[in-house]
């Protein structure tokens, strides 16, 4: 199994593929990444050797793509390739479209073409696309949690980038029979993320005694997965996953955002009074909650106890301060 992984050195993108390295030697990875800012080449440093190529490259360049494709004879795509920090996409949305909209087109359609020209005698197409939660929109709007049915209602230009291209990877699918998977997973946690994301912001603040910014009320309530455990549903995904849907992946543990940080205040031994409200951010999503039920007859279940995800998350940021910086 060759497997062309895009994003690889990101958060989620480089646990993904340390598990699946891990977890089967017969799988080779090529991974695709621009190194941004919020690559990390780091993520990637020990060990990885056999069954594993980095290339530096963009998903937007179509020549690249549509050789990699063919030189490592890949059978199935994952992207994990995206802008994806909403307060940068308020400021600035046009990188997100770029990457989020534009590359994703890019990549389909080079796998298009691929699967064209050398037809898959094997059952083992499929191009997986890494998506969020967010496609749903406020959680407040609608009763209970969203399900894969659930139209999607993006509040962000970040999450609208990631509404459109997963309307775009269900086109190919409908029109050109193109094998793809979606997976929307609730907000990932874990080692090594990037320190503009909420929990190490809160790590980070905290460890030098400043202040917490917490939007408006801080009651905005998310579901939080631990990186490990999203890992293993992309997996189970990516192997069982039948083509043409999609799969919301959680964990089933809600928590607002002033009690996470409260939490790792709790933690560190650092006082309440570090949490400073601030004005709230424009068009913020103030809840979401999804069905999963669907990946879960997959055989897939989370796996991570909230606290202790937690716990050896702030640990690790305790032990690597050079990634909050």
């Amino acid at each position: 199994m060759n497997i062309l992984i895009t994003g690889g050195y990101g958060f989620i993108g480089s646990h993904y593929i340390r598990y699946v390295l891990g977890s089967d030697p017969n799988i080779n990875v090529v991974n695709l990444d621009n190194l941004s800012y919020a690559s990390n080449s780091e993520n990637l440093l020990d060990g990885l050797t056999m069954g594993y190529e980095f290339v530096y490259g963009d998903i937007n360049e179509e020549e690249l793509v549509e050789a990699l494709l063919s030189q490592y004879k890949i059978d199935q795509v994952i992207n994990f390739a995206a802008e994806s920090h909403v307060d940068r996409s308020i400021s600035e949305s046009k990188p997100f479209i770029h990457s989020n909209i534009d590359g994703l087109a890019t990549l389909l359609e080079a796998f298009r073409e691929y699967c064209k020209k050398a037809p898959d005698h094997s059952g083992k197409r499929k191009f997986i696309q890494i998506s969020t939660d967010e496609v749903y929109g406020d959680g407040d709007d609608y009763p209970g949690a969203a399900d894969e049915q659930t139209r999607l209602n993006p509040s962000s230009p970040y999450a609208a980038s990631k509404a459109a291209a997963d309307l775009l990877v269900q086109s190919y699918h409908r029109t050109y029979g193109l094998p793809t998977v979606i997976t929307r997973s609730s907000n990932n946690y874990g080692p090594n993320q990037h320190q503009e994301k909420f929990i190490p912001t809160v790590i980070k603040h905290a460890l030098k005694d400043e202040e917490i910014p917490i939007y408006g009320d801080g009651a905005q309530m998310r579901d939080w997965l631990y990186v490990a455990d999203n890992c293993r549903a992309i997996d189970a995904v990516r192997k069982y996953g039948q083509s043409g849907e999609v799969y919301n992946v959680a964990s089933g543990h809600q928590l607002s955002n002033e009690a996470l940080a409260t939490k790792i205040l709790q933690i560190l031994d650092k006082p309440q009074i570090l949490l400073t409200h601030i004005d709230d951010r424009p068009g913020h999503d103030r809840s979401y909650l999804v069905d999963d039920s669907k990946v879960r007859a997959l055989g897939w279940q989370p796996e991570v106890i909230f606290d202790e995800g937690l716990r050896d998350t702030v640990a690790w940021y305790q032990q690597h301060p050079y990634y909050l910086k």
